[in-house]
């Protein structure tokens, strides 16, 4: 990581985190500048909610797509919805994430999953989780976070509750013999 800013890498709870929220949280970072974060959340599911449900909320024929889970996106707005999504797709408000994934937040997304010509590869979350200025850099100096570099194999291809396990190994760290609380040396 070259950058003191994160965009386009996964972020970790360390275990032990304070917020319930986030036990065992991937976020997948969008946005990290001087102004603030902004990322979503793909290490667990919303229980009980496809997006089936979601196109029928929105009134969208379901199409060929598979009722894919739907992820918690993080706490912020848990009511808006937002796609990352493979770069072979864009729409009218779509945001490249440092060419890793694309970001996208308005319903034409789902329109074009359903009709079979939206992006090739995607996950679809509700909420968000964001930092205010200089937020994020000091809950990782208190140790709660852990940044890595992402793979879109664990974004795509590796099952929301197995994510968090499988970044940490991706890194060679096996977070059962990590601390729970920080030191000061």
């Amino acid at each position: 990581m070259d950058s003191p800013y994160l965009t386009g890498s996964f972020l970790l709870a360390m275990p032990g985190m304070h917020d319930p929220r986030f036990a065992r949280a991937v976020i997948a970072m969008c946005a990290h500048d001087a102004g603030g974060a902004l990322g979503i959340g793909i290490g667990a599911t919303v229980r009980g909610l496809g997006l089936h449900d979601l196109f029928d909320q929105f009134g969208i024929a379901h199409g060929s797509a598979p009722n894919a889970p739907v992820h918690f996106g993080g706490p912020v707005e848990p009511r808006r919805g937002f796609v990352l999504h493979s770069d072979d797709w864009g729409g009218q408000d779509t945001l490249d994430v440092a060419g890793r994934w694309s970001l996208s937040g308005t319903i034409d997304v789902l329109r074009a999953i359903a009709e079979g010509r939206g992006p090739s590869r995607w996950v679809v979350a509700l909420g968000y989780a964001g930092w205010d200025a200089g937020q994020l850099d000091g809950e990782m100096a208190q140790y709660g976070w852990v940044p890595v570099k992402a793979d879109t194999g664990l974004l795509y291809d590796t099952p929301a509750e197995a994510r968090w396990a499988a970044a940490f190994a991706g890194e060679g760290i096996d977070p059962r013999l990590m601390g729970i609380e920080g030191g000061t040396a």
